[in-house]
């Protein structure tokens, strides 16, 4: 297992089953970029930290299941499942808070991390917004 792998591991471990989000943000590098469909690019670890905790704070009970994962040339991919019970509330990136809905949501997604000496230099994450609405009861 190369480095890219190991690191994207610990990120899924910490921050969706876990929740620790000081740690998973630890993983990224000052300047890191996190490329979102929702936020778009979300840069540098504080934003970084906001991001992860609107959805954690959200579904305290998240957790990840893994469909596939890949590593090549410095990058990991995983794709798989969110899944989590909406018991808090959801600030999304225009600042529009969401009050919890119970709704359980699975949804499917992708992420490719770009690691270097250790720490996530770039990570793309790909969900279906308009999925994410629907299961949490929020559009028709």
């Amino acid at each position: 297992m190369g480095q890219a792998r190991e690191v994207l591991d610990k990120l899924t471990e910490t921050a969706i089953e876990r929740h620790d989000i000081d740690a998973a943000v630890d993983l990224y590098t000052d300047d890191a970029v996190v490329m979102t469909p929702d936020a778009g690019p979300v840069r540098g670890r504080e934003k970084i930290a906001e991001y992860w905790h609107q959805f954690i704070d959200a579904f305290p009970d998240s957790h990840y299941e893994t469909i596939a994962k890949l590593e090549t040339d410095g990058r990991a991919v995983d794709e798989g499942y969110f899944i989590g019970t909406n018991t808090g509330t959801m600030t999304t990136p225009s600042g529009e808070r969401i009050e919890a809905t119970g709704k359980q949501v699975k949804l499917r997604s992708c992420d490719i991390a770009t690691v270097e000496n250790g720490k996530i230099t770039e990570h793309h994450l790909y969900f279906d917004e308009s999925e994410f609405m629907r299961q949490m009861g929020l559009n028709a």
